[in-house]
């Protein structure tokens, strides 16, 4: 039977970091409830801010204050342990436990430090690639001379790039067999903010490009969910800086892309401030607005952490977008309400009644899936034939 390893020591201390901070966090909510009820407002207003005082006071920070010392002590006494034990392998299930957390509070676990924080990197075959010294890395891991066509696909929320591979089938890899290209894997916080996460993309290419073992006569990248939003991200901060690899970048595909918002989130938003119109009912609102800060930029699909989040298109980028719906065939209720489950249809094809806000993709370069859902944009054969019909449009060369 295996024994302890690295990875199991920093993820036990990441969840421990986690479990004090939940309960201090919660001892805060329970005192605020406590504090409400002993004033007795009125039933709709703000509640009285303010701790509790006297002895009631003196015990909800004696519970916080002991509770931070024991978790200080047990991370304290685990941290020596790391340079004994063996590095240890991941496994596909960690993998996504550790995905799920970053999804939804990777912004605390970047601010505090915690090790479960995933940190970005480009990866294949599960393994990170170095971007100062691809051909080393990718060669060793593919089997095969890195080609002049790259392929990088970034994930959704609360995913990562294993995730690909859905149902025996990864796109990435079958396009790579199919047309030439060799796929790179993003692999990123999504609790981050998507801005975030498009400047470090953003830079995280550059250097790519700029190492890589032969010229590039390509670049295309895809996005399921929110990665097709950090992609959008990286195109304006790419811009922005004046980055070269821009230049490489002949086509961005979306698929099921929140480009306006999802419903999920602006439905949970909505329930929060009806739940913040009573004193009584407040306090708890705290812990749904605990949601990371990449989950409420899904709120209106913002995509750059200056002014209203909004960005264009990047110009002369051929830009495709595919959605789908669960519905049989077009109706308000599953184009527009539902959707794919998640992301309605006229969001996930960048379509607004807004024209200065519409992302004019092209009727020709949109495509629709009936009958599917959101994570079924990753296996579905329809998907990927109409994913390979586009990669083989001529797009002319590199300036």
């Amino acid at each position: 039977m295996a024994g302890p390893t690295r990875t199991h020591l920093t993820d036990f201390r990441g969840a421990a970091r986690m479990a004090v901070d939940a309960t201090t966090g919660l001892v805060d909510v329970v005192e605020r409830m406590h504090r409400t009820i002993q004033l007795v407002p009125a039933p709709l207003g703000k509640p009285k801010e303010g701790p509790t005082r006297g002895i009631t006071g003196f015990v909800y920070r004696s519970i916080r204050g002991s509770t931070r010392l024991i978790g200080r002590g047990l991370d304290a006494s685990l941290a020596p342990l790391a340079d004994l034990l063996p590095e240890g392998e991941t496994t596909a299930g960690r993998e996504a436990f550790v995905s799920a957390v970053n999804g939804t509070h990777g912004d605390y676990l970047a601010r505090t430090g915690n090790p479960l924080a995933i940190s970005m990197s480009l990866r294949h075959g599960g393994r990170p690639v170095s971007v100062t010294c691809p051909q080393d890395t990718l060669g060793h891991a593919a089997g095969a001379a890195p080609s002049a066509k790259l392929l990088v696909l970034a994930h959704g929320l609360c995913m990562n790039d294993l995730r690909w591979n859905r149902e025996g089938f990864d796109h990435g890899a079958a396009l790579a067999d199919e047309l030439g290209y060799t796929p790179l894997y993003l692999r990123y916080n999504s609790g981050l903010r998507v801005g975030e996460n498009g400047r470090e993309f953003a830079a995280l290419l550059e250097t790519l490009v700029a190492n890589w073992p032969h010229p590039v006569e390509e670049l295309t990248i895809i996005g399921h969910s929110m990665g097709g939003l950090v992609a959008r991200s990286a195109c304006h901060y790419g811009k922005q800086h004046g980055h070269a690899w821009l230049a490489h970048l002949r086509r961005l595909v979306f698929l099921g892309t929140p480009h306006h918002g999802s419903p999920v989130e602006r439905g949970s938003r909505g329930l929060l401030t009806v739940m913040d119109l009573s004193p009584y009912s407040a306090p708890l609102t705290r812990v749904g607005k605990s949601v990371s800060a990449g989950i409420q930029d899904l709120r209106h699909g913002a995509v750059t952490t200056e002014g209203n989040g909004f960005a264009r298109l990047p110009r002369d980028i051929r830009c495709y977008a595919a959605a789908a719906t669960l519905g049989t065939r077009r109706s308000l209720l599953a184009d527009r309400l539902v959707g794919d489950g998640l992301v309605p249809l006229d969001s996930a094809l960048g379509r607004h009644p807004d024209r200065s806000r519409a992302l004019g993709v092209p009727k020709g370069r949109r495509w629709i899936g009936y009958e599917m859902g959101h994570l079924e944009l990753l296996h579905r054969p329809e998907v990927y034939s109409q994913l390979r019909a586009w990669l083989q449009e001529p797009v002319g060369t590199v300036a």
